[in-house]
């Protein structure tokens, strides 16, 4: 699969994302989604500058840290792949 492809297909995974009731997700699966979203789009080099100031900023950038071993189109395909299984669980 091509670089384009797989963007196409995580810009649309992103879209249909916004389709999912955000209640109807796990919160331990929004984290995850959050990370892959982050290291998708930002990479590894920005992983420290964020400083937690609170509780829900402390589980965010966890989220992302376990996920820093990923490259920018593994995190883009594990992304895409848990919003369509949450797509096909709900019939969207």
């Amino acid at each position: 699969m091509s670089n384009k492809d797989l963007d196409t297909l995580f810009e649309e995974a992103f879209d249909n994302a916004q389709l999912i009731p955000q209640e109807s997700v796990p919160q331990d699966v929004q984290l995850v989604l959050y990370g892959l979203y982050k290291q998708a789009t930002s990479g590894k080099s920005n992983i420290h500058a964020q400083n937690p100031q609170d509780l829900i900023n402390a589980f965010k950038l966890n989220a992302w840290m376990q996920v820093k071993h990923l490259t920018i189109d593994e995190s883009k395909q594990n992304y895409i792949d848990i919003i369509n299984k949450l797509m096909r669980e709900r019939n969207i």
